[in-house]
């Protein structure tokens, strides 16, 4: 069967193309547009909760731009880039970086694995990767709590083990919260680099070590190089939703561990501060959107990648 007879028939193509395109501007497109606005607005003072941005009596906009001035300079005049914000940015992006490295270090054997047994097994495997899904996600991040306290399962092992001789302060701490996001984010990679593996020829691995190479070099030098399309989808996969994590922090981070996405629930809900927590929400989507198109800018449109 020639390709012409699959071609989707024009109207059927343009609602196969529309629908992607509906949902991201009704359920993308629009709720950012209406963050950007907030972003720009004062608090209202009657029962309107913001004022308006155009004033009808002059025809000028209104617009504050000290809700983004905030972020990158202190009410007090300190130097640039020295407000608490900044800092909540720098620590999320960290924190998501080590995520993504984390799932990348541990997920990838695991899609390895997937992809190079037999047929027969793989959907049973699969199905094991994504067992934790049919859990509470909540569930899951407390039952770390469970495992993690000071009197939890992991210091009652080491205890009986007779490897420590009393309890390690396990919850709370960077280790804690980096092993919840760890542990939530690893399907998400572990996916799209078995949907990339599983499509390797592997007759390039025996043919690589026909010319010589050994086991590492043919890994390094055939599989890694193929499967870059498998790591870069599943590190953004973890690292974008790391960035604005805000359940895991809370639970298994300690008061230290504050990240943006904690900050603008704080802004919203304590401080009552919505176009600020609206302005915070719109750079931290700046942040992720723009090396993202960047990216596929640079290589989205590479020949390895059309094929």
């Amino acid at each position: 069967m020639g390709w012409t007879a699959l071609r989707i028939p024009v109207p059927g193509r343009r609602f196969v193309i529309g629908v992607p395109f509906a949902w991201l501007l009704l359920f993308f497109l629009l709720p950012f547009l209406i963050l950007l606005y907030i972003s720009f607005v004062d608090m209202g003072n009657d029962i309107s909760p913001f004022k308006a941005i155009w004033n009808t009596e002059t025809g000028l906009l209104h617009l504050k731009y000290q809700n983004y001035g905030s972020i990158f300079r202190a009410p007090d005049g300190d130097g640039l880039f020295q407000t608490i914000y900044i800092e909540a940015y720098l620590r999320s992006i960290w924190y998501a970086f080590c995520t993504a490295l984390l799932c990348l270090v541990i997920g990838y054997p695991f899609a390895y694995f997937i992809a190079r047994c037999a047929p027969g097994v793989r959907p049973a495997l699969l199905l094991m990767v994504m067992l934790p899904f049919w859990t509470s996600f909540l569930l899951r991040v407390y039952a770390w709590k469970g495992i993690l306290a000071d009197q939890g399962m992991l210091n009652q092992l080491l205890l009986w083990m007779g490897l420590i001789a009393e309890p390690w302060q396990m919850l709370y701490t960077d280790v804690s919260m980096l092993v919840g996001m760890t542990y939530v984010y690893l399907p998400f990679m572990v996916l799209p680099l078995y949907a990339n593996l599983v499509k390797l020829d592997f007759r390039l691995l025996e043919a690589a070590n026909d010319l010589g190479a050994s086991p590492f070099q043919a890994f390094w030098l055939v599989t890694v190089p193929l499967s870059r399309a498998g790591i870069v989808a599943g590190s953004m996969l973890v690292f974008i939703p790391s960035v604005g994590e805000f359940v895991i922090p809370s639970l298994l981070g300690g008061s230290e561990n504050l990240m943006i996405g904690r900050v603008v629930w704080d802004e919203m809900f304590t401080a009552n501060n919505w176009p600020r927590a609206s302005a915070l929400a719109v750079v931290m989507i700046v942040l992720i959107v723009i090396p993202l198109g960047w990216y596929y800018h640079v290589n989205g449109d590479t020949p390895a990648t059309r094929h």
